[in-house]
């Protein structure tokens, strides 16, 4: 069952290197502005290296720890300042922004599991 917190790692840590990737490039900054974000061309640049950052380090077990909290720190603020469903008038789109909002509350539950367990037996940080 060594494979299993592998799986999880990997599955986990997708979202974020594929999403990183994306932010770095810039993708995402008018949608952030609109939601006023300040500076947010930066910002958003910013977080996608946060999450690419922390992403690449949990999906390799390297520092799994240390990228885990990286993770949290890209989560906290995004899950605030992109859905806020309880602004949104417009039911259907205020449904789907909770759901979002939700989805990163359980990926930062997530990230806390592997910020405190580590990345498991199959992992850089636990070659013997």
């Amino acid at each position: 069952m060594k494979i299993v917190p592998l799986l999880g790692r990997i599955l986990f840590a997708l979202i974020f290197v594929m999403s990183g990737i994306n932010h770095v490039g810039g993708a995402g900054a008018d949608y952030a502005a609109a939601s006023g974000v300040p500076a947010a061309n930066i910002m958003v640049r910013l977080a996608g290296l946060l999450a690419l950052v922390g992403g690449l380090s949990v999906l390799l077990g390297y520092k799994a720890k240390i990228g885990a909290w990286l993770v949290v720190i890209f989560l906290v603020p995004v899950t605030f300042a992109m859905h806020k469903f309880w602004g949104i008038p417009d039911p259907m789109a205020a449904q789907m922004q909770m759901a979002m909002f939700m989805k990163n509350v359980a990926l930062i539950g997530a990230a806390l599991l592997i910020a405190y367990f580590g990345a498991g037996p199959l992992s850089i940080d636990n070659k013997s």
